[in-house]
């Protein structure tokens, strides 16, 4: 793949949020690291899958990426211009190319407005269309696209079901006829049997326009289906990235084996064979992550020599990439799983770092 291939590519992104504290004199005792040093490219008409638990930085990741949260550190590139480096008109500019669907339809569309006003906003904002009729065929040859009729103009969003909403959102980024959407949680909000018209709707149209996707996603069936590469996220850092058939039938970071091994499979065989991974203790405070691997605090595959105390890179395993010191042994089956003392942090008081601890030591623990 070259680099006239790519459309987006994050070099090392970092999103910090200061944690604040003070009455009189609010002064700045620490930051939460939202996303922590990301690296991934999205080839020109692929999709780009990324999951992984709530509070990990999907969602600060894609905003980031089309500067509607400043990110603190790192490169966002979108073909070929950094975007950290715009501002005013020529960031405007850039907007128009990328465009947002996002999780819950209801509260993304402003109810005092309806469906025409909601879809003209853009035009009128970009310049586009130089006049109503100019606008009105643009918006309704969007409506036929997302198979939505043209009486819909004149309706508001409460007279609408969930999926058409969700298409009503759709169309509001396919307007400015973009290359890269941004779909956080597209589909999470709508019943089973409406996610599935959603999903093969972005299909149709990404095969139709050659339309870019970043896909965000909790529902790992639904990202196997759409994705062409799947990025596993843990902590504000990325511990896995493969082909999306790779990583489903091939995890090796044991957070997405953790991850895989909690989807459920239809079959009772299938079920009662296949591995099972609890993980122990909650996800630790992206205020204060642990050192060395992120994950090593709830990984049954930890070791004391290195996990604790060193931080691993992403590197290349067989097609994919995986930020594991011990990922080709744990395949292998030469690390035997034991179990996990997770570690506790207690809330800092003031003016000091939040304090982490171990929990009791359990009977087999190697860490």
């Amino acid at each position: 793949m070259t680099a006239d291939d790519v459309l987006v590519e994050l070099r090392d992104l970092k999103v910090h949020f200061p944690i604040r504290k003070g009455v009189l004199f609010d002064r700045t005792v620490g930051h939460v690291r939202a996303v922590d040093g990301v690296d991934l490219s999205i080839p020109k008409g692929r999709t780009y899958g990324l999951v992984g638990e709530s509070g990990c930085g999907k969602s600060t990741l894609g905003r980031a990426l089309l500067q509607l949260t400043p990110s603190t550190d790192g490169e966002v590139i979108f073909d070929g211009t950094d975007l950290a480096g715009l501002s005013g008109r020529r960031l405007r500019t850039m907007r128009r190319r990328m465009q947002m669907i996002f999780q819950d339809p209801m509260s993304s569309l402003d109810p005092r407005q309806n469906v025409e006003s909601i879809l003209t906003e853009g035009l009128h904002t970009h310049g586009i269309g130089g006049n109503r009729d100019e606008r009105r065929r643009i918006i309704g040859e969007t409506l036929d696209k997302v198979g939505l009729p043209r009486w819909s103009l004149s309706r508001y969003p409460h007279e609408f079901s969930g999926g058409q909403r969700q298409r009503i959102g759709i169309a509001r980024a396919l307007v400015l006829g973009p290359d890269l959407i941004v779909a956080d949680e597209p589909v999470s909000a709508l019943d089973v049997s409406i996610q599935a018209q959603v999903v093969n709707l972005l299909d149709e149209l990404q095969d139709s326009l050659g339309l870019t996707y970043l896909v965000i996603a909790h529902d790992l069936a639904v990202v196997r289906h759409i994705s062409d590469v799947v990025g596993v996220m843990y902590l504000g850092a990325m511990v896995e990235e493969a082909p999306a058939d790779r990583l489903y039938t091939e995890p090796l970071h044991p957070y997405t084996r953790a991850l895989m091994s909690a989807v459920p499979v239809p079959d009772p065989d299938v079920e009662d064979r296949r591995e099972r991974i609890l993980l122990s203790g909650d996800l630790p405070s992206p205020a204060k992550p642990p050192s060395g691997c992120r994950f090593h605090t709830r990984c049954p595959w930890a070791q004391p020599t290195r996990c604790a105390d060193e931080r691993p890179a992403l590197r290349e395993i067989g097609g994919s990439r995986v930020a594991c010191h011990w990922a080709e042994k744990i395949a292998a089956g030469e690390l035997r799983a034991h179990a996990v003392r997770p570690q506790i942090v207690r809330p800092e008081s003031d003016g000091e770092e939040p304090e982490v601890v171990s929990a009791p030591k359990e009977p087999g623990s190697y860490v």
